[in-house]
């Protein structure tokens, strides 16, 4: 007689996985950050609310001598968007900030990639160099750049009027429109240059020995190292640098105003810095200029996004 044992049915049911636990993160860092947060909040956190509460208001000369301010919403707002000189101060803003930032960090990695190459006594000439220039105030700055570009006395003038066929005698730098950011945006690069210079300097030397050895054995040439390998790597300090630059060249405002003092074309030039101070200080409507102020924030916050977005996503992902 054979028997046969049946195996015994699938029920098709599985036992019910391990709950996974959550990588508990360290509290530390975040009470660290408790310090700078409460210094940020006291020290902006007043005249950021004053801004914001005022760009509703009609708040102007009488609301200095004690009379209230009355509360008109948007208005002031609405009159800054149908403004046709607001338009264009704001487009001049945002393409001088854009060629002053590229052309800053283009100088800047050069002279990086140079100090890189370059040997040490030479290197070490080069970096005092550039920390004098960046450690002059602007005004002392400002006061060379109008020695150099006087109409009467100028050196610049001078130079190029011993060119064969040029008479650049007489000439003022600050009349055409042209001429008059080419020198700002050529000052406030010089200015800036230099912490672009060391910022990716100090990048390139964390960039490992072996690894440049690597791409070398490979075939790679140095301008496909540099693509390839070198930029990826300090890519993080190239983000953040240009995004610094653009903060800084938005927001530029002593350099402008100064040359508006020097030359004769006064607020005809003038960017979103001076214009906000001209609305305020000049013509007392301090309701209009905290809602530019209030744009040009909204600007500076659109700029940054991009990065915190990316710093937030990288922080999820870790």
């Amino acid at each position: 007689m054979t028997t046969t044992v049946t195996a015994p049915e699938a029920t098709g049911t599985q036992e019910p996985a391990a709950p996974r636990h959550r990588k508990r993160r360290p509290k530390l860092p975040y009470a660290l950050l408790i310090p700078a947060i409460a210094t940020l909040l006291i020290g902006l956190g007043y005249p950021v609310t004053w801004q914001i509460i005022n760009s509703f208001k009609e708040y102007g000369l009488a609301q200095q001598f004690g009379q209230p301010a009355e509360f008109i919403g948007l208005q002031n707002y609405l009159d800054l968007f149908t403004d046709s000189v607001f338009w264009t101060i704001a487009l001049r803003s945002v393409a001088f900030m854009a060629g002053t930032a590229l052309l800053t960090m283009g100088i800047g990695i050069a002279l990086a990639l140079l100090m890189k190459a370059i040997p040490a006594w030479s290197r070490i000439v080069l970096q005092v160099a550039m920390l004098l220039a960046w450690a002059m105030p602007i005004v002392a700055q400002m006061t060379v750049a109008n020695w150099l570009i006087d109409d009467r006395n100028g050196v610049v003038n001078y130079v190029l009027s011993l060119i064969p066929g040029v008479d650049y005698i007489g000439h003022n730098w600050l009349i055409e429109p042209l001429s008059f950011f080419g020198v700002a945006m050529t000052i406030i690069t010089w200015a800036s240059v230099p912490f672009v210079a060391f910022s990716v300097y100090a990048g390139l030397t964390q960039v490992s020995e072996e690894v440049l050895e690597a791409a070398s054995l490979d075939g790679a040439s140095r301008s496909q190292t540099l693509r390839m390998v070198i930029v990826p790597i300090i890519r993080p300090v190239l983000v953040i640098l240009l995004l610094l630059q653009l903060i800084w060249d938005l927001r530029v405002f002593a350099q402008i105003q100064l040359l508006q003092d020097f030359g004769a074309a006064g607020e005809r030039y003038d960017l979103l810095g001076t214009y906000i101070y001209g609305l305020g200080i000049g013509q007392s409507q301090f309701g209009m200029a905290a809602a530019a102020a209030m744009v040009v924030m909204a600007l500076t916050l659109a700029i940054s996004w991009g990065y915190v977005r990316n710093m937030i996503k990288e922080d999820q992902e870790s």
